[in-house]
């Protein structure tokens, strides 16, 4: 057993949605979470600038003694993990694999759609994952920077005429290539799953890459003894680079119910 808490983290308020999941299917474990809301959002960085950004984050995070921390960004799981991962002496976890797997596994036809920041679509991260997997899998994927800021100030409601918009326009040639599938390839894209699912249809299955990522975060603790079986709910933690109201006000939205636990505001370019 350990008790050690897991790290999370991500540019803004979409790894909220990962958060939910892991506190869901493992209400016994510690959470830290850091939202880089100061520099969000991540998707429009060059790859030095990212990866420099996740160092900082992690390195926050190791202060808490984590047992696994939790790349919940979509933008630093294709362009940084790699880098992470060999720096760290501790599991590091991406949103690539296993999103990559459960598209692989529920496609009926072979055609994969992906939506994402301009980082992720760039990186070809996804792609290579889907064909190693399932070669001769065709993926459409497109670029959406305007969705993290339409989510991150509110505008993710059905009846959003700006949001509805937005979204038919970017996934108009997914639709168009009958894709069967589409992987939401950001954190944040979960609270647009009523619009997109709308305009996309009911034959095509969303996979959500934050709600895969708690999945398979929590089999690997399971296969490396590292879970915490103690009874009770866990403790919640949730540190920001910007302002705590800001981040409180739409904090419960993302985590589906009431948001609880501590919030505090650190400076991020000290670590």
């Amino acid at each position: 057993m350990d008790t050690r808490p897991i790290g999370v983290f991500d540019s803004g308020l979409g790894g909220l949605t990962a958060v939910r999941e892991l506190a869901r299917i493992m209400p016994e474990e510690d959470l830290v979470y850091f939202g880089d809301t100061g520099r969000v959002p991540y998707g429009g960085r060059s790859r030095d600038i990212l990866v420099r950004y996740a160092r900082q984050d992690v390195a926050f995070l190791r202060t808490f003694d984590p047992k696994a921390i939790v790349i919940a960004c979509g933008t630093v799981s294709t362009t940084a993990l790699d880098v992470l991962q060999e720096e760290n002496d501790i599991p590091i976890f991406g949103v690539v694999a296993p999103a990559a797997h459960a598209a692989a596994r529920v496609t009926r036809n072979g055609r994969v759609g992906l939506i994402g920041t301009r980082a992720s679509i760039r990186s070809g991260a996804y792609e290579r994952a889907l064909d190693h997997l399932r070669p001769g899998v065709r993926v459409t994927a497109r670029a959406c920077p305007l969705l993290v800021p339409l989510v991150e100030n509110g505008r993710f409601q059905p009846g959003d005429v700006v949001a509805e918009t937005v979204v038919s326009e970017y996934l108009a040639p997914v639709r168009a290539a009958e894709a069967d599938t589409l992987i939401l390839g950001c954190t944040h894209y979960p609270l647009m799953k009523p619009i997109v699912g709308a305009y996309m249809g009911p034959g095509v299955t969303l996979v959500d890459v934050g709600e895969q990522c708690a999945r398979w975060v929590k089999r690997q603790l399971e296969l490396d003894g590292l879970r915490n079986e103690r009874p009770g709910a866990g403790r919640h933690r949730y540190y920001v680079s910007d302002s705590t109201e800001d981040f409180t006000a739409l904090a419960s939205v993302f985590l589906g119910e009431d948001m609880t636990g501590e919030v505090e505001q650190i400076d991020i370019t000290a670590y």
